[in-house]
């Protein structure tokens, strides 16, 4: 008579060893068979993300200029970086002064440091309200589409659209003033006509499924349908948008202030020492170089980690 082996009960060496490897790996093996847990969102964000190298990069050099502009202020006042050395005008970069001085002997390391600062304050808040405004009427306009609330909406963004932003920029810092509240609040106000129509697309694509078919069915109000599972399902394109609304704000401001229409001296800011550096590019051009390269990176950072982002919350996107 031939013995059989019944190879789903093997308990051997080999069996102990998958249990041990798959154990330490933090999977779960039965009868031999390994099954890899279920990862939660963040998780799977974050393993996608670290996948986009430049990203990462992006992420930790951003970290680090936002903190050196955050935490010297700390331990550094603002009239040390405003105090005038005459007898240092004009000053290349030494290992005194890294970044050099400018025309009246301030530290060009100091005055970047506090520049950096309010821009990227600015950007911030900027892209912020933005995207808060772009938000809140895609989201209106897509969700009650098509009728009058989404022909008015979408016509007075086309509208603002069509005109140059730097055209009405110009106009109302005229207007309003030169603070940097002001400055933010122009900013903000006039970058979320993009927004606005993102989001519209995503929630017209949304407001079809079947589980806003289903609230509707049982008499949920649309203000809630709206808020509570339409938007919600919206956070990763606003998220990415806000991302790439920073570095765009930042813009803005270095443009508004180079024109000297932005932030006015002495509160220093990237744009403004560039609008401060116009006269000086070919005697002393580490004045424009260094406050150039802060901003270049800075909007580099960003897009990358807003390209980073964008794979990251893709629903499509490989595991």
């Amino acid at each position: 008579m031939t013995e059989f082996k019944d190879s789903s009960r093997n308990t051997g060496p080999t069996a102990n060893s998958t249990s041990t490897e798959a154990s330490s790996s933090g999977l779960s093996a039965t009868n031999g068979i390994i099954y890899r847990p279920e990862l939660s969102m963040s998780e799977l964000v974050w393993r996608r993300f670290r996948h986009h190298k430049l990203a990462v990069a992006s992420l930790i050099i951003l970290t680090m200029l936002v903190a050196v502009c955050f935490i010297t202020p700390l331990f550094v006042s603002e009239e040390a970086a405003n105090w005038m050395n005459h007898d240092a005008m004009a000053q290349p970069p030494s290992i005194r002064y890294p970044f050099g001085t400018d025309d009246v002997g301030r530290d060009m390391l100091l005055r970047s440091i506090y520049g950096g600062r309010i821009s990227l304050r600015l950007g911030i808040l900027a892209a912020i309200i933005s995207v808060t405004i772009g938000a809140v009427v895609g989201g209106i306009a897509g969700y009650w589409s098509p009728g009058p609330v989404d022909s008015i909406l979408m016509r007075i963004t086309e509208t603002l659209l069509s005109i140059p932003t730097l055209f009405i920029l110009i106009i109302l810092s005229r207007i309003v003033g030169h603070s940097v509240a002001m400055i933010t609040l122009v900013i903000g106000g006039l970058s979320w006509m993009g927004v606005s129509r993102l989001v519209r697309a995503e929630v017209l694509s949304l407001k079809a499924q079947d589980f806003v078919l289903a609230a509707q069915a049982v008499g949920v109000r649309s203000w809630r349908i709206l808020a509570r599972h339409v938007m919600p399902s919206v956070v990763a394109p606003i998220v990415v948008a806000a991302t790439l609304g920073v570095g765009n704000a930042i813009i803005w401001e270095a443009s508004l202030s180079f024109l000297g229409l932005g932030v006015q001296p002495p509160t220093a800011t990237w744009g403004t020492m560039l609008n401060r550096a116009q006269r000086y590019l070919v005697e002393a051009p580490w004045i424009a170089i260094f406050p150039g390269l802060l901003i270049l990176i800075t909007v580099l950072c960003v897009n990358f980690i807003g390209d980073g982002l964008r794979d990251a919350l893709d629903p499509y996107g490989r595991r």
